[in-house]
């Protein structure tokens, strides 16, 4: 273990004694052998500083993406759940056609047509285009 800590030691001598241009650089034999300067010592400043980008970022994709899109999604579910018998709706699919009969699970019964009547789930009512008025 000695002798091999003398031999690199030797080596690492030889290595600070060649040129630092010239044929043996430019042959690629000096490529590992970079001087390593002393890096000062970094305070909890360091951390901070480098936190507050990340911090950054979030906060604006938190109201860039994610809030509205949780406020979309709350309108969306208050619409839904107000739907009622005899208003015309427009579905995902492009259907446009009145509520006959909005049932108890997670679906309402819609007249595309006279007599054509589809079971649709209510999460895919895009929109509601007539509103009927309540009953008094």
């Amino acid at each position: 273990l000695q002798a091999l800590l003398r031999l690199s030691a030797k080596t690492l001598i030889c290595l600070k004694t060649l040129p630092r241009s010239g044929p043996l650089r430019a042959r690629g034999l000096l490529m590992f052998a970079t001087p390593a300067y002393a890096q000062a010592a970094g305070g909890g400043a360091g951390a901070f500083g480098s936190l507050i980008p990340l911090i950054l970022i979030f906060a604006i994709m938190y109201f860039l993406l994610i809030r509205p899109q949780q406020k979309k999604m709350k309108e969306h579910k208050t619409m839904v759940e107000a739907l009622r018998r005899g208003d015309q709706v427009i579905t995902q699919g492009g259907l446009i056609g009145k509520v006959t009969k909005v049932k108890e699970g997670d679906e309402i019964e819609v007249e595309i047509a006279e007599g054509v009547k589809v079971r649709v789930v209510q999460s895919t009512i895009v929109s509601v285009v007539n509103k009927t008025e309540p009953a008094t």
